[in-house]
Order: C-alpha cells, then structure tokens, then sequence
C-alpha cells in the first residue's frame, strides 16, 4: 500500500487514511489469526466518534487468536484516485485489503448509510450479493441499531448479529478457528449454519425464505433449514460492571465530530416514548456502578490525554447516581482542568446545579426536547414533559448566565393538528417571556431560541410502527407555516429535510425486495445520502420504479396492527401484544409511566431480561 502515500497530500484530510494513533493495537498475524475488518460506513471523523466501534474493536482485540482492524467510508476525492489506480480499501492498521481478510464487519447506525456499505465493498473488489461471494470472500456481517429490520440489506449479508456483540461476536470467532486454514466445497454454507443454530442472536438471512402475497405484499418469513431458529432472540449483557470496556481508547490523529471520553453509564431506557426506537430495542436497563465509572474514567484520563469526559447513555440525567458521579469526578479533576458534558438532559429532571457542574464557565447553551408542542401530543408520544417544565427550567437558566437554548421538536408525529404547531410557536414565544420576565422586562444581550423540527420516521419495533409518514405535500406545508409563525430575531428555526426523512421511512420499513433497489441506487451513484450535497432524491425514485417498488406505500400507507411485518422474526423481547397497548393508548391520549416504577408488562423480564427489572 506504499502507493497510497504518494498523493496523500492531494486529498482533503489525508490524516483520515494513515492510523497510526496513539494507542493502536497491531500484532503479528500467522496462518491461524483470524482478520477482521470493523467498517464505519461513513468517514472518519463520524466514525471515531462512535463509542460501538471502540468498544467491540476493543473486545475482539481481547481475543488471542483475533486482530480486529478499522476500516471507513473514504471520501470523493480519496476515491477517484483508488480507483483511477486500481487501490482497494484498506485497514488503517495494517493497510491491508478488505477482500484478503476474513471477515468484514458493518456497523449499521443509520438507514442512509447503506449504499456507502455498497460503495465501500464495491471499491474493495468485494462481490456485493451473498448469492455471488465464493468462498475465498470475506464473510460479511451487519450488526447494530438497524439491524432490527436488516431485510432491506439481507441479501448482501453473511450473517447479522443482533443485539448487542461483546458476547456474541467472541462466539462466533470461536467457531470460525475450526474452519480457519480450510477450504473446500461448501465450508462456508457448513459454518454460516453451525452459527445460525449455535449463536444466539446470530441471523443468517440465506438460511430464510420471504413469502408474498397475490398482492405483492409481505406474508411471511421462515427458516429454509432444520435447528435453525423461527426468531432470533437478540443478545444483551447482563452485568455490565463485568463485560469489556476498553481502558485505553484510540485518539485520532485528526479533528473529529467528539474528541473526548465517553463514559457509558447504563443501557436501556425506561421512559417508554413511542415513537423510539432505541427505548425498545435496548431493554431492560442496566447500569454500571459509580465505583466502575470512576475506574474507567481514571484509566482512559490517563490513557488518552483528553480533557472532556462525555457521561453518555439514551437519558443519561437518569443514572441512579448521577447527582454523586458528578461531585467526585469534579473534586477529583478539579484541578486538571476537566470538563464534564451530559448529552441528553430532561426538563423533569434538570437542575441548575447539575447545569452547572457539566459547563462549569462555560454557559454555552442547554438544549431540551420538548418533541411536541402541546400538552396533548406530548401525552400521546407518551413524552413526560410539561410546558411548565420548560419555562420553570429556562427560568433558572437564564438566572445563572445562560443566554442560549435549543429545543427540540418532531413533526408529522401521529395525530399532529395545526393546534399542536401552534403550540411549538407558542413554547418558543414563551421562552422568550421567560427571559424577559429575569432580566426586567428586556432581553438578556445575544439571547436567542432555536426551534428545531425533524421529520416523524416510523421505526421498526415501536408503538408507531404502524403509523403513516406525512406526506411530502403535507410536511412541506407545515415547514412553511412554522417558518412564518417563527419569525423574531431572537428565534432561530431550523427543519429537517422531508425528502431525507422520507427515503429513511421507506428503508426502515422495507422488506427483502429493497435489496434490488438500493443496488440499483448505488450504481446510479447514490453514496453519502445523508449529506446534502450528495443526496439524490430523483436517483432514488429511478431505482424504486425500475424494481417495481412503491415506496409511498411503504412510507405515506396505512399499515393494519395484524398484518405481518418483515421483522416480526426478530425477537426484540418486548411483545407485539405491548406494542399494541401502547398504539391504543396513543389513540386514547393516554400515557403510561416509568417502568422502574411500576412494571409495564412489556415482557422483556419473561426471558431476556429475566433478573433484571
């Protein structure tokens, strides 16, 4: 890969293809070493910012017998000249090609990413269908958030590892020392069903069969061979004080999106809201102990060099003892200049003090999500916010110095009225008072709000899985009626892009047909969707004609709470009976409350959870 050094200085960050950072794992591969290629499907200052990669990077390194290595999306220009000169993607550890090793790992983080997944096995010489790799090809294997309805993507896949992977993918390099070394007719189909029956939430998208309708839509989805599970249970850890954290994390050697420690407290979520999908899908909560916490971050402090440690979870003002976790680590740093951040705070928990402690000197800015704007919409996505909420917190913000705060909303939630836009202008306005009301009727000096709106995506495995998008018609409207109700120079809005938002809707809830339609998108040119300058709305529309999908009935349709889904063989360990509690509930404007206080009867604590809430 020498070649590869003679116009690194033509590119834009040519640091993004080097490696050599501080902390770099490298070992010296023999016959019996199995490689293996974590890939981000994005660049890589996305992707060394995500915590997934440095975690299981870090796991499968623990592995004697593994030397895991990073891969990412390279960029336009970086690509032109691979391809001008024939260079396939690398690792950046030992610059080793994707196709020369065993497995090549994508971490699925968001639908908008799939054809970079394409693009990145396309430029490696890579076969993209299952059905076309031989068995000297790299197994390829999908895991993450996404994964939960991989069948979009299932044709391209070796084999999907749902859940969470600190256990699982150990389990499955197991299997695969046996078959390392060997080759001969078949070896691989042989291993991918030995994973399929043996490997808990291992899915092996060959070894399943989809049925259709006369009409064109999905029925039905089972397995094609005998032992092979009809659902796969997805795997969580269960202790999390002792499965692997790493204790000494890679510092890039460029600017990326977070440079900083991310400490994870606990995983899961007990809030309930219905339009996540993360809330679901990562039951039941489970929490490391502050004692580990202060280890951890003792050893990264000293590992890394960083000055910023990240307390990170889906609602991480919810840690039991958030409260103490934060004194120590700010009687313990205090004099190391370290500064602490809370990513995601919540108005019925907030405090100034606790504001404080995360942005000491610093009165940046508070961002909340409110995500509706009335009182009635808030009930029906089960949020448990109030407007008083807001304006009693913004209230005592703007009494401690701070002068900037983001909100957060969703629009086209389901059941969504112009009374509801009404009420996020309203919110806005209401902050403004707020501040007027502390600061004597005038506002503070470079005051500002910013309303922030996205587009309502039905998820997989929610409660408003079943729901419709807005269409485009209808959601550009509501952008422009909210654009004109929020105009003041002390408020700033920003939306989503409806066209973005719609193809992510199709992808989420798509079936195994999309596979021919994303492909046919990708040779288009489709790559980078969710960057804007790349996005191609009209290249995406072509392909869906081309293979015969309709993605308006996939997004905008109305879906019936007993027709099958293409996930439904995917065991997420919350019921289908809860999901459609929580769908009437909805409709009814009703809310249900914190599982951690009273059990909701989600069914996660019947098997996978059993011991744990």
């Amino acid at each position: 890969m020498k070649e590869i050094y003679s116009f690194l200085g033509e590119v834009e960050k040519p640091g993004r293809y080097i490696g050599n950072e501080l902390n770099i794992i490298r070992k010296q591969p023999d016959e019996n070493m199995i490689r293996y290629g974590f890939v981000f499907p994005d660049v890589y200052e996305i992707g060394m910012s995500h915590l997934g990669l440095h975690i299981l990077h870090g796991a499968l390194n623990e592995l004697e017998n593994v030397w895991c290595e990073r891969a990412f999306a390279v960029g336009a220009d970086m690509e032109e000249k691979m391809r001008e000169k024939s260079i396939p993607v690398f690792t950046l550890e030992s610059k080793t090609p994707l196709k020369d090793l065993d497995f090549v790992g994508f971490t699925l983080q968001y639908e908008m990413s799939y054809t970079n997944i394409l693009n990145i096995m396309d430029l490696s010489g890579i076969p993209l269908f299952f059905k076309e790799r031989g068995e000297e090809d790299p197994i390829i294997m999908f895991g993450g958030p996404c994964a939960y309805n991989v069948e979009p993507i299932a044709d391209f896949a070796d084999i999907v590892m749902i859940g969470e992977g600190e256990e699982s993918l150990p389990e499955v390099m197991n299997i695969y020392s046996k078959y390392k070394g060997k080759s001969y007719p078949g070896m691989k189909n042989e291993f991918l069903l030995e994973v399929a029956i043996n490997v808990k939430g291992a899915y092996v998208p060959s070894l399943y069969r989809a049925e259709y309708d006369k009409a064109g839509k999905f029925s039905s989805i089972a397995p094609t061979h005998e032992g092979v599970p009809e659902k796969i249970q997805k795997r969580i850890i269960r202790k999390m004080d002792e499965v692997y954290f790493p204790e000494k994390i890679l510092v890039p050697n460029i600017d990326v999106v977070h440079s900083r420690i991310m400490l994870e407290l606990f995983r899961g979520c007990t809030r309930g809201c219905r339009f996540c999908q993360a809330g679901i899908v990562y039951r039941p909560i489970r929490e490391r102990s502050k004692e580990k916490l202060l280890e951890i971050a003792e050893k990264l402090i000293r590992a890394t060099g960083y000055e910023e440690v990240s307390l990170t979870s889906l609602s991480s003002s919810d840690y039991s003892k958030i409260e103490e976790l934060l004194d120590e680590l700010d009687e313990k740093y205090t004099c190391e200049n370290l500064s602490l951040s809370l990513p995601s705070l919540r108005l019925d928990n907030f405090s100034i003090e606790m504001a404080e402690k995360v942005q000491k000197g610093r009165r940046s800015g508070l961002t909340f999500a409110p995500e509706a704007g009335t009182q009635r919409l808030r009930d029906v996505i089960n949020k448990g916010v109030t407007k008083e909420d807001l304006i009693r917190t913004s209230k005592k913000a703007f009494e401690s110095g701070w002068s900037n705060l983001k909100l957060y909303f969703m629009t086209g939630l389901p059941t969504e009225t112009y009374e509801d836009l009404d009420g996020i202008v309203d919110l806005a306005y209401s902050v403004l008072n707020a501040n007027r009301e502390v600061n004597d009727g005038k506002l503070s000096p470079r005051f500002n709000v910013t309303v922030s709106t996205s587009v309502f995506v039905p998820k997989p495995n929610t409660p408003f899985q079943w729901f419709s998008q807005d269409s485009q018609e209808t959601m550009k409207e509501k952008q422009q009626y909210l654009k004109a109700k929020l105009r003041h120079k002390n408020i700033s809005y920003d939306y989503h892009d409806y066209d973005l938002s719609f193809l992510e809707a199709v992808i989420a809830r798509g079936d195994r047909r999309l596979s021919a339609a994303i492909h046919s998108a990708f040779r288009k040119g489709c790559k980078f969707d969710s960057w804007g300058e790349h996005f191609r709305y009209d290249l995406w529309m072509e392909a869906f004609e081309e293979n015969g999908i309709d993605p308006f009935e996939i997004a905008n349709g109305e879906w019936k709470i007993d027709q099958p889904l293409p996930w439904d063989h995917i065991d997420t360990g919350v019921s289908k009976a809860f999901l459609v509690r929580e769908w009437n509930e909805a409709l009814e404007e009703n809310t249900t409350g914190d599982c951690r206080e009273n059990c909701l009867g989600c069914s996660i604590n019947t098997d996978i959870g059993k011991g744990l809430c």
